[in-house]
């Protein structure tokens, strides 16, 4: 096994020096490593697997080397994921992912079970999931959990028919705009107006599957698209620099929130309520998503259960202490706690 990773380190580094670099070793044991199997590969296939070029020069892999790269590959990349498999099933690791505006909600509910997790030596690992991939890490077995939303149909949705779903609350679809109400009456407007407004749009995630549901795949040349922007912070800013006039697509929670006057992001911007009368109905459902069944398979002492059961607890807190001035459903207290910055008010 360990051959095989030096023989990948070489391959991507070019180099015995550069594998060894990456290695943490000396350039020597790299080097014997690769004489020993090209050796070894000369008498099996009556080919080496690695040719030196000249001193500074990359190692040319022959066919016999590229194929056994690729083979290296797939053993330890099946190895580590035997590894994992087990290390989940007996719970020793625990994998999360987390929006940015679902951070501060897991950190509470990791804060319910740090301790219990440091007397077990539970390995807990969280990291960073984009909106749009939030069910996409689950079933590619990336993480064990994820905090995040996703977009749905008050129906149900047979999507989600395959996850556990701790449902933290749902929200309508809205725009913010810099708009004047002679250009958009408020204070709510129907989704077939989007056609002829001016909008910033982001490039993917939530907002983009709703216009794709809505409008399909094409929507780009059927609506008025002003911007198209990577990240919802920057089209708040945009909007709020008036170079631009025009609407953005946002969920109603966010939307609410920025009528709070302690909310940064919101400030010259209003928010109209979309009437849907262009597709199907449409919701943000913003929750906890684990793999359908697998909680079940586990016990009460299993650390995916354990930090689910923290995060039952953490929406209940939020639920009982939560109390903001905006009217209809209540502001995410995760964006607005994003969006304040005290120094402001």
């Amino acid at each position: 096994m360990d051959q095989l990773r030096t023989l990948i380190m070489v391959h991507e580094a070019g180099t015995a020096l550069g594998a060894a670099r990456i290695l943490g070793r000396e350039q020597s044991s790299v080097q014997k490593q690769i004489d020993t199997m090209n050796r070894n590969f000369r008498e099996l296939c009556g080919e080496p697997l690695i040719l030196k070029q000249g001193r500074g020069k990359d190692v040319l892999f022959t066919g016999t080397g590229e194929a056994l790269v690729e083979l290296a590959r797939g053993t330890l990349g099946e190895w580590l994921d035997g590894i994992h498999e087990s290390r989940r099933r007996l719970g020793k690791t625990l994998v999360v992912g987390t929006t940015r505006f679902t951070l501060s909600y897991l950190a509470g509910a990791g804060e319910r079970v740090s301790e219990e997790f440091r007397q077990r030596a539970i390995d807990l690992k969280v990291g960073h999931v984009r909106t749009r991939d939030v069910l996409a890490k689950l079933r590619a077995k990336d993480v064990d959990l994820v905090c995040g939303s996703v977009v749905t149909r008050p129906e149900g949705d047979d999507e989600l028919a395959a996850f556990d779903v701790m449902e933290w609350r749902r929200s309508g679809v809205s725009l913010l705009t810099n708009l004047s109400e002679a250009e958009l009456p408020g204070p709510t407007a129907p989704s077939s107006a989007l056609r002829s407004l001016p909008l910033v749009v982001s490039a993917s995630g939530l907002m983009a599957g709703v216009l794709h549901t809505w409008f399909g795949g094409d929507y780009r040349n059927k609506l008025r698209i002003a911007a198209e922007i990577d990240t919802v912070n920057y089209g708040f800013e945009l909007l709020r620099s008036g170079l631009l006039r025009g609407c953005m697509l946002v969920t109603k929670g966010v939307a609410d929130a920025a009528g709070d006057p302690r909310v940064a992001y919101g400030r010259g911007l209003r928010a109209v309520e979309l009437v849907n009368d262009t597709g199907p109905r449409l919701e943000v459902l913003l929750g906890a998503f684990t793999r359908r069944g697998e909680r079940a398979s586990y016990d009460a002492g299993h650390p995916l259960n354990l930090l689910w059961d923290a995060l039952a607890q953490e929406n209940a807190r939020w639920q009982r202490e939560q109390r903001w001035p905006t009217a209809g459903l209540e502001p995410d207290p995760f964006e607005l706690a994003n969006s304040y910055n005290p120094s402001e008010s």
